[in-house]
């Protein structure tokens, strides 16, 4: 967002749209407002990228999902052809939305600041704002496992399927372990890994990075551990995928089926 913000706010909005009728979620008021206003910017809420306008009370607010890649195309670089969102600039310049995959799940709303507060007003604290004690009182609050519980937007706002398990390497704990069974020294070595892990992501995506880059554990099946070189072993669940190192996190121990083995403590 550090590198959206200048450039979305240097020229007028030329035109909002088309949007993908999947994508677009309200509709009043309409995408036309924006024509010929200025964005004032851009801002991060955790997972949300939230456009204020300077001469309106609306804002633009966007939600990749696990799947969806916003970029600023220059005037005269090569655009996507097939987008679900797309914001022209006065300049020439445009903001893309495009999604992978067959599950369109990204989200575009334009709103009122006020519904804007209503919407996130559900949203625990912002990864990258907590500190350590604060990290504390979220893990102390409910006896949880690790990794639904930094995916947990109520809880800590910001961390997705991906980051829980990078971040989880970092730190070296069990996706599977109990939130109020951290030990102090664990509490730090958590809270020091989302810090370092989510820091190094926003540059890297700064720099126009994928996911190769990005990613260390995630996605990375049967690959070395970077910490160990053990080969990275996963958990399927339904609708998401725990990637983890058996050697650096779990003991050595493995979890092939959820529905057939004990879950890991």
């Amino acid at each position: 967002m550090r590198e959206l913000d200048p450039l979305v706010s240097r020229s007028s909005i030329e035109k909002a749209g088309p949007a993908h009728i999947a994508t677009l979620k309200t509709f009043a008021p309409p995408l036309t407002e924006l024509d010929g206003r200025r964005s004032a910017g851009a801002r991060r809420r955790g997972k949300n990228l939230l456009f204020p306008i300077a001469d309106a009370d609306l804002v633009l607010r966007v939600h990749l999902m696990s799947a969806g890649r916003l970029r600023y195309v220059a005037s005269g670089a090569k655009s996507p052809k097939t987008s679900m969102f797309r914001l022209r600039f006065s300049d020439g310049g445009e903001l893309v939305l495009t999604e992978a995959g067959k599950k369109k799940r990204a989200g575009v709303w334009l709103v009122t600041a006020e519904q804007l507060g209503e919407d996130l007003g559900h949203l625990g604290p912002d990864a990258l704002e907590l500190d350590a004690a604060a990290l504390r009182e979220v893990l102390e609050r409910d006896r949880r496992q690790l990794h639904p519980l930094l995916r947990d937007q109520r809880a800590i706002a910001g961390i997705g399927r991906a980051h829980a398990n990078e971040i989880l390497l970092r730190a070296r704990l069990s996706p599977f372990k109990a939130s109020t069974e951290l030990s102090a020294e664990e509490s730090e070595r958590l809270f020091s890994a989302i810090d370092v892990d989510l820091t190094r992501a926003l540059e890297l995506r700064e720099q126009g990075k994928g996911d190769a880059a990005v990613y260390l554990v995630h996605n990375r099946l049967g690959e070395p551990c970077p910490q160990c070189g053990t080969p990275i072993a996963r958990v399927d669940f339904e609708e998401h995928t725990i990637y983890y190192c058996p050697s650096c996190q779990t003991a050595g121990r493995l979890l092939k089926d959820r529905r057939l083995s004990r879950l890991l403590r």
